[in-house]
């Protein structure tokens, strides 16, 4: 990743994330979730980067999860394969172990559950299969790419939607899977991983779900 204005302000606000929340110590082996979008993408450059001169040293692993969208009828199966062989190929070039997995998420959620509002079951899911699959590939956490709008986000949505004060927290122990997920953007606005997707052409993976860009969290973002 080069080191023009943008990405030092990234690298920056990462470290200084890291740092503040203790997300990382030595020896750790880190699982960063990677779904393809421009979130994930911005995260995996930073902490491929950042590995490389932080004083604790730590290991990284690439995880993407296929929710099997084409297999439900929503997507198209070669353009999704073709998306996951570029984003197997930035890896390469970062030197980062990339991991796919398939699921049957899509399927069970709009297939058999037939949800109407399916963002919540799908969450969920999602999560349980990214840390049951960085727990047999041996990582002790797992790096999400959250920022700082979406914690402003969750917090709207807590408020409004369920009438409470909360948000996720930057560095959480799950004692049930006995493992810690980290949020090391928690301090990088949105538009900084924008503009770091255009600048370097990240090769990002549009989502095809029938939910995607109708949901409370949109309508917020929009707020």
């Amino acid at each position: 990743m080069p080191f023009g204005f943008n990405v030092r302000r990234i690298l920056s606000y990462t470290r200084r994330g890291v740092d503040d929340y203790k997300m990382i110590e030595d020896g750790d082996r880190i699982a960063v979730g990677v779904s393809g979008g421009k979130d994930s993408l911005t995260l995996l450059c930073a902490m491929a980067t950042l590995k490389k001169f932080y004083p604790k040293r730590f290991e990284i692993e690439a995880i993407t999860m296929d929710p099997g969208f084409y297999k439900a009828g929503y997507g198209d199966e070669a353009e999704t394969k073709a998306g996951f062989d570029k984003l197997r190929e930035l890896c390469e070039q970062l030197e980062v172990n990339f991991t796919l997995f398939d699921t049957e998420i899509a399927k069970i959620i709009f297939d058999v559950r037939k949800e109407k509002n399916p963002c919540s079951l799908c969450a969920n899911l999602r999560r349980g299969a990214l840390n049951d699959t960085a727990k047999k590939l041996g990582c002790t956490k797992v790096a999400l790419g959250h920022h700082k709008d979406d914690a402003i986000e969750t917090f709207i949505m807590s408020l409004f939607y369920e009438g409470r004060v909360n948000c996720f927290s930057p560095k959480t122990y799950l004692d049930k899977q006995d493992i810690t997920v980290i949020r090391p953007m928690v301090y990088i606005e949105e538009y900084m991983t924008k503009k770091a997707t255009k600048e370097f052409n990240y090769p990002v993976i549009v989502n095809p779900c029938p939910a995607n860009g109708i949901t409370k969290r949109q309508d917020v973002k929009e707020l």
